[in-house]
């Protein structure tokens, strides 16, 4: 049984439009309650949100049977919590269960100081969350801002530029990943075995130490930069040493899993998970073995650079001082007021194979959307003519000499005013960057999603939070009327 909000309100209980936060406060979560404030306190808005949320549970469940689960409102607002304060589960848990305000949005009171929320099922409840809905949610919460303003009837002028998500992985090399591959299909294997009564791996833990020794004598040989030649077979002899262990346990992890499928044993899920670390770790020793004694150079589209995060691309933007990251290009297109309208992430794409999708997506959100910038990386002559059918002024650069008619219109008044305030969709990345988006911790390419679409929304709500902020304090000084100034004695 799963509601989106409790209707009976408690006794002592506050509503959460009656919520009074501090206006003062320069810090995110109030900013962020007050958007979610806002939302719930317009009722049109509300509905439409909860019938967002209500799509998250599937159709063929019962919602009126069954142990109650934790309320959809209560998600989002943990959601929205962990992404834009940019905290861990663990921190989520602690706020959930004894921050006093982020409780009464939860619809606690004080005397149920008991009702506390374990971290495992903060951590299941908060997966529960979809890209598409978050999406949808982002989209009302833009349009409730620009009713806000007072601005839903002008143009919006749109921002359009990437920026890489790191994965949560650590530093790709052959013999690493051979390792946490090798590591995985022992570790995994010798537990199956375990269930089922089969002692053939019960030294799994020196075949680890075994298998790490002959890894660290390889990575430590490797670092050397000796062109001698001495120097490189022993290069070579510590890498065939470290290849010919881990392919040794391979065959027997092979064997084993052919016994526990011949005898009906082991978990099957278990079985196809081992099955995916062999294959992973026989292409690292292939591409070892190529690279070191072949002396073959690998191309880049054989290398995989993580097992666990097999989506992660290495990505190499030129930037001063990083020579590469480890994650995702992820396409963000704002307006003029800081809402992010859209966002893309960018498998294996680049900015020029995005920018017509960007604002077509955009544009079927946002039927106001009149003008979008973008960097010179986004040209192409086909975006160019693309584009002009989809927008009434396209600020896209072109890259090298220019005609004279090109060179009139990128000199024009009004190009060069959106170029001029291009630079602030920069800002814009910068928030999202301090705000969760600089590192992805949650697993796969689906949560990886999930994890870019909840910071967007909360991004939005947070500047929402903002300007129902800003609108509170200045009608406050209104009624305060001038500063009283005192006559001197």
């Amino acid at each position: 049984m799963r509601k989106i909000i409790e209707k009976q309100i408690k006794i002592s209980q506050v509503d959460i439009g009656a919520i009074e936060l501090d206006l003062s406060s320069r810090d995110e979560i109030p900013q962020l309650l007050l958007g979610l404030q806002a939302l719930y306190c317009d009722r049109e808005v509300r509905q439409r949100v909860f019938a967002i949320l209500e799509s998250i549970i599937p159709r063929h469940i019962n919602t009126g049977n069954g142990r109650p689960g934790m309320e959809l409102w209560k998600i989002l607002v943990l959601g929205t919590l962990r992404l834009n304060c940019n905290w861990d589960y663990d921190k989520v848990h602690e706020i959930a269960n004894n921050h006093h305000t982020v409780r009464m949005f939860l619809d606690h009171t004080k005397e149920d100081l008991d009702q506390r929320y374990a971290l495992q099922t903060i951590k299941d409840n908060l997966s529960l969350l979809t890209p598409e809905v978050l999406d949808q949610i982002s989209t009302l919460v833009v349009n409730k801002g620009r009713k806000l303003c007072g601005t839903e009837t002008q143009p919006q002028k749109g921002r359009c530029d990437s920026f890489v998500v790191e994965t949560d992985v650590h530093y790709p090399t052959d013999i690493n990943l051979l390792w946490d591959a090798v590591r995985k299909v022992i570790q995994l294997t010798a537990r199956e075995c375990a269930v089922v009564g089969i002692s053939e791996w019960r030294q799994s833990d020196y075949i680890l130490r075994k298998i790490k020794k002959a890894f660290n004598k390889a990575r430590k040989i490797k670092q050397s930069k000796s062109k001698d030649a001495s120097r490189q077979q022993l290069v070579i002899a510590a890498h065939q040493a470290y290849v010919s262990t881990a392919k040794h346990y391979i065959e027997r992890a092979h064997q084993t899993l052919s016994i526990l499928n011949e005898l009906g044993l082991g978990n099957v899920a278990q079985l196809m998970l081992i099955e995916h670390f062999i294959a992973h770790a026989e292409r690292q020793i292939d591409q070892i073995l190529r690279r070191v004694v072949d002396e073959q150079t690998i191309p880049h589209h054989e290398k995989v650079f993580s097992i666990f995060e097999p989506h992660t691309e290495w990505i190499s933007k030129g930037k001063a001082g990083v020579s590469q990251e480890l994650g995702l290009r992820v396409c963000v297109l704002d307006d003029q007021d800081g809402f992010i309208l859209h966002h893309q992430v960018m498998e294996r794409q680049t900015d020029d194979q995005v920018a017509v999708l960007m604002v077509a997506a955009a544009k079927r959100k946002f039927r106001m959307l009149k003008s979008c910038s973008f960097d010179k990386g986004f040209h192409s002559p086909t975006n160019q003519k693309k584009l002009k059918s989809l927008l009434q002024l396209v600020v896209l650069p072109r890259k090298g000499g220019l005609s004279q008619q090109t060179w009139a219109i990128e000199h024009s008044e009004s190009f060069i005013e959106s170029r001029r305030k291009h630079a602030a969709v920069e800002s814009t990345i910068a928030a999202l960057e301090n705000h969760g988006l600089d590192r992805c911790p949650d697993h796969g390419l689906y949560g990886f999603k999930r994890y870019i679409a909840l910071s967007i929304l909360a991004r939005n709500l947070q500047i929402l939070g903002k300007m129902v902020q800003q609108k509170k304090l200045k009608r406050l000084r209104r009624c305060q009327g001038p500063p009283q100034i005192k006559a001197a004695a």
